[in-house]
């Protein structure tokens, strides 16, 4: 496991420098257009207004790439990420901030996925019938050409423009007062309905589908010839030999799924405006601001190394024998 760790560290140090250069290496300066917003609204001359959009951005581009990159880690050492340039609020506030969002609708959508998808799964891959396997196979056609944004934008145009059921945009109604009180947890839910429900439409069919694969091929295994030769109950044998069984590479994938879904949130939190680390990552790629940049990508790596690490761990748990002795 210190290996596992080890490695997991070395890797995260290798993305931290590659999105460290790549990020630097995007077209467009952040200088050069609040310089041209500058010499636009207040008419100044070019030097006077690059000098001003250099004091406003506290980030000068003429230093150069590789001092930037040490002062980069210095700050990183010390636990600084630096400020973000359209925010003036420190990165790791913004990250800390945007962090429960994200872990909320993530967490929600994917354990709801796994848990409806898993139990589909069984019972179809049990029934072995072409009706259901025709409508899953339909299904995964339908919304796994789909883009998930696009899914996004037909939740908001039916739910909330046509019927308006849900909130299309926000994480929270802005009379709502933050706090743990019922009023607030429940309309943090209330705007949560629609990402989630667009997370678990696009998410949902590949646990069917896995489950099902799964089962199928553990359904001819002698224990579970041995087991109807018993007499056993359907219940028994459908939950304790072939479904326990089937979870368990399910279980392993879940901590995948989640850092990957994970890194997958910039679109979806973006459409419907929901404060989670992807709409402020996504912010900052269209404003270019570099130190916002680097914080969020940060988070999303460790957020998928966190999961490969879960999910190894998983699977030596539940799988004796892959650990190592």
């Amino acid at each position: 496991m210190i290996r596992k760790i080890l490695k997991t560290f070395f890797t995260l140090v290798i993305s931290l420098v590659l999105v460290f250069f790549i990020v630097k290496a995007m077209p467009g300066d952040p200088v050069e257009t609040l310089t041209q917003q500058y010499m636009t609204a207040d008419k100044l001359p070019y030097e006077q207004a690059y000098e001003r959009a250099k004091i406003a951005l506290n980030y000068d581009p003429e230093v150069p790439v590789m001092q930037q990159f040490f002062s980069y880690i210095g700050q990183l050492i010390h636990g600084d990420m630096g400020q973000s340039m359209s925010y003036k609020d420190s990165v790791i506030n913004i990250v800390l901030g945007a962090l429960p969002w994200t872990l909320l609708v993530c967490s929600i959508s994917l354990l709801l996925s796994f848990a409806v998808g898993n139990i589909v799964g069984l019972f179809i891959a049990w029934k072995r019938s072409r009706v259901w396997d025709g409508i899953l196979t339909g299904y995964q056609a339908l919304f796994g050409s789909i883009p998930d944004y696009i899914v996004a934008y037909l939740l908001v145009a039916c739910f909330s423009i046509g019927l308006g059921i849900f909130p299309a945009r926000g994480a929270y109604d802005s009379e709502s007062v933050p706090g743990w009180n019922l009023a607030f947890i429940m309309d943090v839910l209330y705007h949560a309905c629609l990402p989630v429900l667009c997370y678990f439409l696009t998410t949902v069919a590949s646990w069917i589908m896995g489950m099902k694969a799964i089962c199928v091929g553990l359904l001819g295994e002698d224990y579970m010839n041995y087991a109807r030769a018993r007499g056993l109950s359907r219940n028994r044998i459908l939950f304790t030999y072939l479904g326990r069984n089937a979870m368990l590479p399910q279980i392993t994938s879940l901590a995948i799924s989640f850092g990957l879904m994970f890194g997958g949130s910039p679109v979806i939190e973006n459409l419907f405006v929901y404060p989670g680390v992807g709409y402020y990552l996504n912010s900052a790629i269209s404003r270019r601001d570099y130190p916002l940049m680097q914080g969020m990508f940060m988070m999303i790596i460790i957020m998928v190394l966190i999961s490969g690490l879960a999910a190894d761990a998983l699977n030596k748990r539940l799988n004796p024998r892959l650990r190592e002795k």
